[in-house]
Parts: structure tokens; C-alpha cells; sequence
């Protein structure tokens, strides 16, 4: 039995919950009391580490190295008593060997800031208590990694210790000259290379205090809002659950990651309710697997991995957000439109009835809250940058007086409307009304807008835009029940107060618990990235992919997705990015460049983390499947394969971007082409949606599908047809190079044609770009993007690359010299393949029209 009369989630879907997120075990008595303390603890450290009070009163100052090793201290005590060692083993008790487990983990993984001085004076020469402590906390973290994340990673990071010790034992395409023990354990757990790197910093540093912000918000009553705006706004309409499930889920992608919890937590009232509506089961729960995991893609908190791409490829978060925003929306856009093709194919009727409206009201209804909330939105601005202007330092004084302000008052108007309900009654649905159902949790968006606002706007870092976030949420989860209580002149204050003190404390807990498998996640991946750059298999690893793809791009990548989805059978979407985008990422934008074809790094990193998320679906193994099943009680590998087919146009988006970055805002010049980008790939979304169900206006023969297919070729990659027609860029000589840069506005890319001897001594020819910042000289501009060129007559060389910069990380080499530069050329704008491409998908509706009409006439 999943879920009781009234919808709410039975014990095993809990434990499904806590088995997959938080851990199965659930303590109480003393112990529980420990535990929840402990959690508490590392959520208030967490937030002390992401905020500005350390360098503000000097004391508390961690660097990166101590701040890691105290988070995997916590995680990997905590993981020892959150997560049972065996199936069979007590959920209500913690046995003493665990104990002995969690102590000793703790003190392994917090090993670098209580002995940092020491490790600091002995760089690369361990004593044997450095030795034991290592082999101790790497067996440790390898078994906590089988507890909180799974055996597959276990075995994977295995394998990668095994390919260190045993390398010259190999054949020689993978052979390397192998390392003792103690280089591997040093390697691996006293300096930042191996456990303590990047990805391990990076969930100290972004994931923890984002996974908590959610954890919070979701504690604060925002995911249950979303849930019921959605059911207002959308419950009266054809196919209604489904799209309260799509939009509901897209709006909790803005605060959670999870997926499996995502599906829980809409899916227990969605799911039923589309099963009652007619879809069945098993679409029911492919509907809700894919809207949940589609939330892991949603800025501005996106999937643990997203901030992983900070390091990885060298731009800021709000950059990545930028990038990842258009095709996030275009696959939630395609999956409502797929939801409401499946009610027209079924004919379903709404599930609620709504008081008649003329269409005239409608437009009005929508055109008032539309118009309200730009309004609303620019007022917000306006009024904080004029502010920020004349204020001078008081600015940010006067700028949280009116936050407050804003919040009271939204406060307010939520005190003068029915409170929302806790859940929506499966069994007799009743729609609520739209307007008052808004207005009862406008004070939720207010965190919301703090952190895109930060972000966006101010430009902070990722860690303090979500710190002062999590402060206003705090705020508001303390007092936002109290001020209610005051505004309707009840009783009872002092306990509306303290139930919100709770809600905090309790949300801390929830974020700990939440973060445990992630941050046991990050210490292992880091023993694969280790592994790799130990080892050098990073360098073998483009002989490898060259030979299985034949050099052919698009081979490569699909066989990149293909790796993804395998590893996604058993590895997080955390750790299944850091392994593919390190192994492949560069080998790819390396390849590319080789065949002369331009990939922007980001392009590829999302690509693979587009497809590490597909891992949650695709069957065998997708627990976020397992959770929907659950709750229709289908069969999870039909509920899988049917996901699957609602996934295609998600899984299509990563290939159209690499071979057209204008989908991720890349290249894309003004306002008008961005418009004429959004729609075109928003029109191209809708069409391949619509080919692949088999029905446009009603269902389609197989040369309608195919025509459809074209317009969306045609959409998604103008470039293609333009690029036969007219050359896309003309080559410049090398000496021109500083005034070229000179020219480019801000944001545009250099594209360089360079030639040198490869590691190999081959010389090798490839095509390479690099984004310049703000106009000036330049030689200053190439400079600030990493790259010193030296103009010699008509030649000019590459005499330096900055280390981690922009130009690194797109392929320059130090030492080449510039054979040419490519300029684009004087041609008509590819956005006139739209034209054609529309007027395809426009004889396809016509003609579909025609057909519907001709047996009514009869």
C-alpha cells in the first residue's frame, strides 16, 4: 500500500525517500537527538562558511582545504549513522560497530584542518600516521559511498584505484608506469588532487548551502504553494493533472534538485489524479518522473553538478544559468504541450468543473496578471537601482527596510485569504480559485527573488547570493505564521512564533540530511578525477575516442550520451558528470576543433549533464521511475520506457546546441535575434513534440511526420542550410589579429585558426575560440581572456596560455602560431530558413484541417 485514503505517502514511500535522499535510518531517544544536533550543526556551519561574518570579524576564517575536510568529516560520521550498513539491519538503532565507523570516518576525513600545520611542513613526504590515515579513511569513504550512493560507485572508484597500482600490467593503450601505495594514498587523500579537490570543494563551497535553501523553502510551505498555484491556474483544463504535474514541477525545479523526492511529493496527488482523469498508470508515472526530473535542468538552482561547472569550464554561475535557461524552458514547454496531445488523443474531459468564463474574460484575467506581474517586476528594479544610486552606503540599510516592507505587506494580503490547503483530496478534487490562491503565498517568491536578484543582478558569488537568500528565509519561516496571526487579530502568537522557530530548525536538519550522499558523492568522484590525473588517462583517453568515432563529431558524441545513460544505471548525475565531462569534455571541444568545428565548452558540459540526469529515467535502474511506479502501482520498466519516449525531446536539445550555441544564448547579438531565436526554437520544440506523438491537429501519416521533422531541422539548425549556401566566415591574416579584437563588441568570440606539434610530435591544425570582455585594446582583451600573442611581420604566435583561463580551457596551446583568423562573412541572416521551415509546419496544419472537416461535411 503506497499512499492512505487521503493521498498522503505511506511508510514505504517514505522510506523510499529516506533510503534514496536522507538515509533510511530514523533514530530516536538520545541518539536521534545527537543525530539531529549534529546535522543542525553542519547546516549552521555551512551557513557561518558561505557568509561574509568571518572576514567581517576576523575569526572563524577557513580556507578551502580546511573547510573540505571538515565537511567530509561530518558527512562521513553522519553517513555511518544515517545509512544502514545491510538491508536487514535495524532502521530504529545504531549498532556499535557503526559507531566505532562514524568516529573513526570522522576523524580520518577531518584529518587535514586538525593536522594542517603538520601536513603543511611535509609536503609529499608522509610519516606512517599519514599512511594509516589515508588507507583508513579511503576503505571508510568506499564503504560509506556503498551505504548513501551505491554499490556501482563503489566499484567504479575501485576499478580506478586498481588501474593506479596496476597500470603497468595493462596493454599498452591504457598502460602507464603505475604507482606505490603510498604515492597513490598521498595523491589520493593528503593533498587536493584526489578527495579533497575540486568536486569535493565545490559541494563545501555552492551545493551544500543551495540543497539547504531548497530543503528549507520546501519546509517553509513554497513546494506545496507551487503544488496548489498550479492546480488553480490549471486543474479545469484537459489533461489538467498532467499539466499541474509539468508546471508544479517546474516551479519546485526552481528550489529542489532531487528527483525522487520531487516525484513524491507532487507525484502522491498527481498521479492519481491522472489516472482518474484517464491517462493510466504507467503514462501517469512517466508523466511525473520526467516533470521531476526535468527540475534538476530549471535555474537558478539546478542539479548539484551545475555548480561543478563553475570550475570545470571557467565561467560564472549566473553565465551558466544564462546558458542553461532556454533549453530548461523549451523542454518544459514541449512536455505540456506532449501532456495535452495525450489528452486529445484520449479525449479526456476536465477533471473539475470551472464557473463558465467568456474567452474575453480569460484574455482579460491572464492580461491583468501577466501585465501585474512585469509591473510588479520592474517597479521592484527601478525603485533598487534608484536607490542604489542616490543612497550611497546606506543603500543596502534602505534597500532591507523596504524588502521588509514588501514582506510584511505580501504577508498581509495572504492573512486576508483562506489558508492553503495541505494537500489536494485525490478523491473529490475541488479547483480553488486562482487569484486568492496566489496571493496566499506571494511571501514565498520573496526568497526566490533574493537569490535570482544576488545572482543576476548584484553578481555575487554563488555561495553569498544563496547565504543572503537563506537569511531572508529564515526570516520569513520564523515569523510569516506569527504576522499572520497578528494581522487576523487571533490568538495564540507565541505559539505560531515557536512553531516557526521549529520550522527552521527542522529545515537545517532537512538540508544536512539531504547532503549526506552528496557530499559522499563528491569525496569519491574525487578519487576518479584522482585517478585520472595521476595516471594521465586523460591524455590517452583522445587517442581512444578519436579511434572509436573515426573522428567523426557526431559519432563521438552519441558515444559520450551512450556512456552517460550506462554509468547513469548506477552512478548519481553528480558523479556521473564529473567522470564523463573529465574523461570527455575536453577530448571533445579538442576533436572538434581538429575538424574545424567550433564547440563551446560549456556546450559539452551540459550535454553531459543533460544526459547524466537521463540516468534517473531510462530503465533499468531510474529511481526516480521506481518512486512514480510506486505510487501508480505499474510496472517501473514500462513506467521507464514510456518516460523514455516523453524524454526524446529532452535528449534532443544537447545535440542541436552543440552544432547551434545560439540555443544557449551563445552568439545570439540584440534583442530582435534574441526574440527570433526563442521562437523558432520554441516552434521547433512544439513540432518535434508533436512528430514524435504521432498527432498535430489529429494523428498524422507517416509523410506528415516526416515534414514536421524537416521544419524542425530546419528550426533548430538554420546554420546548416545557410552554411551550404554561403561560407560562414572568411579568413583574415594572422596579423590582424589585435585589431580584429579590438573591433569584436563584448561577449562575441575570436576564432582563430592555430597550427603546432602535438604531444605525439604530429603536427596538428585546429580552430579554436575564445569569448573577449569588455571593449578596449586589443591586446589588453585576448590578455584578460588568458591568451599573450606576439605579432612577428605577417605571422603572429601564441607565447603564452594563463593556466585555468578562459583560453585554456578552450583549446589554445602555448608555442602554435596563428595560421588565420576567421571572420564571419557579409551573408543573409540563417533566420530566413524559418521561413520555409514555418511554412512546412503551416501546410501540415492546413492540410490536417482539411482532413478533420472533410467527414463532418460528409
Amino acid at each position: 500500500m503506497i499512499a492512505n485514503a487521503q493521498g498522503k505517502p505511506s511508510a514505504d514511500l517514505h522510506q523510499l525517500v529516506a533510503e534514496s535522499d536522507t538515509g533510511g535510518r530514523k533514530v530516536g531517544g538520545f541518539v536521534g537527538k545527537l543525530i539531529f544536533a549534529i546535522a543542525v550543526g553542519w547546516s549552521l556551519f555551512q551557513l557561518w562558511y558561505a557568509s561574509p561574518l568571518p572576514f567581517a570579524l576576523g575569526w572563524g576564517v577557513l580556507n578551502d582545504t580546511e573547510a573540505r575536510s571538515l565537511h567530509l568529516g561530518i558527512a562521513l560520521f553522519l553517513a555511518f549513522l544515517c545509512y544502514p550498513g545491510f538491508r536487514s539491519a535495524s532502521r530504529s538503532s545504531v549498532p556499535w560497530y557503526d559507531w566505532l565507523l562514524a568516529m573513526v570516518g570522522a576523524f580520518a576525513g577531518a584529518y587535514f584542518i586538525l593536522f594542517y600545520v603538520e601536513l603543511a611542513t611535509r609536503p609529499g613526504k608522509p610519516i606512517l600516521v599519514d599512511i594509516v590515515t589515508a588507507t583508513i579513511g579511503l576503505v571508510l569513504l568506499l564503504e560509506a559511498t556503498r551505504r548513501a550512493v551505491g554499490l556501482p560507485m563503489t566499484i567504479l572508484a575501485l576499478l580506478f584505484l586498481a588501474y593506479i597500482l596496476l597500470g603497468k600490467y595493462l596493454p599498452d593503450v591504457l598502460a602507464h608506469k603505475g604507482a606505490s601505495w603510498e604515492r597513490m594514498l598521498t595523491h589520493q587523500w593528503l593533498t587536493t588532487e584526489g578527495v579533497f579537490g575540486v568536486a569535493l570543494g565545490v559541494s563545501s563551497g555552492f551545493i551544500f548551502i543551495y540543497v539547504l535553501f531548497g530543503a528549507m523553502l520546501d519546509r517553509a510551505g513554497a513546494g506545496n504553494y507551487m503544488m496548489q498555484v498550479s492546480f488553480a491556474m490549471l486543474g479545469h483544463l484537459r489533461g489538467g493533472p498532467a499539466k499541474v504535474s509539468v508546471v508544479s514541477s517546474g516551479l519546485n525545479g526552481l528550489i529542489s534538485g532531487s528527483s525522487v523526492s520531487n516525484v513524491v511529493s507532487g507525484g502522491i496527488f498527481t498521479i492519481p489524479l491522472m489516472k482518474k482523469a484517464g491517462y493510466g498508470g504507467v503514462k501517469a508515472g512517466a508523466i511525473e518522473t520526467m516533470s521531476s526530473v526535468d527540475g534538476q535542468i530549471m535555474p537558478p538552482v539546478m542539479g548539484a553538478a551545475a555548480f561543478l561547472m563553475v570550475e570545470y569550464v571557467g565561467i560564472p554561475y549566473p553565465e551558466i544559468c544564462k546558458h542553461a535557461f532556454l533549453p530548461a524552458v523549451l523542454s518544459y514547454i514541449s512536455l505540456f504541450y506532449i501532456v495535452h496531445l495525450e489528452a486529445v488523443k484520449l479525449d479526456m474531459k476536465p477533471l473539475v468543473q470551472r464557473s463558465g468564463r467568456s474567452m474575453r474574460e480569460k484574455a482579460t484575467a491572464w492580461g491583468l496578471g501577466i501585465s501585474g506581474t512585469i509591473v510588479a517586476s520592474c517597479t521592484i528594479y527601478f525603485v533598487a537601482e534608484a536607490v542604489k544610486s542616490m543612497a550611497g552606503n546606506a543603500a543596502p540599510w534602505i534597500l532591507s527596510f523596504l524588502l521588509g516592507a514588501l514582506y510584511v505587506w505580501t504577508v498581509y494580503l495572504a492573512s486576508k485569504c483562506p489558508d492553503l490547503p495541505p494537500d489536494i483530496d485525490v478523491d473529490n478534487p475541488v479547483q480553488p480559485e486562482t487569484w486568492p490562491t496566489v496571493k496566499a503565498g506571494l511571501h514565498f517568491l520573496i526568497p526566490i527573488g533574493t537569490l535570482i536578484w544576488c545572482l543576476m543582478i548584484e553578481e555575487l558569488s554563488p555561495a553569498l547570493a544563496a547565504f543572503w537568500a537563506t537569511a531572508v528565509l529564515i526570516v520569513l519561516m520564523a515569523t510569516h505564521r506569527l504576522l499572520t496571526v497578528l494581522f487576523r487579530k487571533q490568538a495564540g502568537a507565541s505559539a505560531e512564533l515557536k512553531r516557526g522557530l521549529m520550522d527552521v530548525i527542522d529545515g537545517l536538519n532537512d538540508g544536512a540530511r539531504n547532503m549526506i550522499g552528496i557530499a559522499i558523492a563528491t569525496g569519491t568522484a574525487g578519487i576518479i578525477v584522482g585517478g585520472i590525473t595521476l595516471t594521465g588517462l586523460g591524455f590517452r583517453m583522445t587517442d581512444f575516442i578519436e579511434f572509436v568515432s573515426f573522428g567523426n563529431v557526431l559519432v563521438m558524441l552519441l558515444f559520450t550520451a551512450f556512456v552517460c545513460l550506462v554509468l547513469g544505471l548506477g552512478v548519481p548525475t553528480t558523479a556521473n558528470y564529473i567522470l564523463v565531462a573529465t574523461l570527455m569534455a575536453p577530448v571533445i571541444v579538442e576533436l572538434g576543433a581538429q575538424s574545424g568545428l567550433i564547440i563551446p565548452l560549456i556546450a559539452v558540459h551540459l550535454f553531459v549533464f543533460y544526459y547524466g540526469i537521463m540516468g534517473d529515467i531510462t530503465p533499468p535502474v531510474g529511481l526516480a521511475t521506481f518512486a512514480a511506479a510506486a505510487i501508480s502501482g505499474e510496472d517501473p520498466i514500462q513506467t521507464g520506457i514510456q518516460g523514455s519516449m516523453y524524454a526524446l525531446r529532452t535528449v534532443v536539445l544537447p545535440f542541436v546546441w552543440i552544432f547551434n550555441p545560439q540555443l544557449l544564448l551563445i552568439d545570439v547579438n540584440g534583442w530582435f535575434e534574441l526574440v527570433l531565436v526563442v521562437l523558432a526554437s520554441l516552434s521547433a520544440s512544439l513540432l518535434f513534440a508533436a512528430a514524435t506523438m504521432g498527432w498535430f491537429r489529429t494523428k498524422c501519416s507517416w509523410w506528415e511526420i516526416a515534414l514536421l521533422l524537416v521544419a524542425t531541422f530546419m528550426l533548430f539548425r538554420p546554420n546548416f542550410f545557410m552554411d551550404m549556401l554561403y561560407p560562414p566566415y572568411a579568413d583574415k591574416p594572422a596579423k590582424e589579429v589585435f585589431a580584429i579584437a579590438r573591433s569584436l563588441p563584448e561577449g562575441d568570440r575570436i576564432v582563430l585558426v592555430i597550427e603546432g606539434t602535438n604531444v605525439e610530435a604530429e603536427v596538428v591544425k585546429k580552430t579554436v575560440a575564445v569569448q573577449l570582455g569588455k571593449p578596449g585594446d586589443g591586446r589588453r582583451r585576448l590578455a584578460e581572456a588568458g591568451l599573450t600573442l606576439q605579432a612577428l611581420g605577417d605571422e603572429a604566435r601564441i607565447t603564452g596560455v594563463k593556466f585555468g583561463s578562459r583560453a585554456k580551457k578552450s583549446g589554445f596551446e602555448q608555442g602554435w602560431k596563428i595560421s588565420a583568423i576567421k571572420v564571419p562573412t557579409d551573408r543573409p541572416s540563417e533566420h530566413w530558413i524559418y521561413i520555409p521551415a514555418l511554412a512546412l509546419a503551416a501546410f501540415v496544419w492546413f492540410l490536417q484541417r482539411a482532413r478533420m472537416r472533410a467527414p463532418a461535411m460528409a
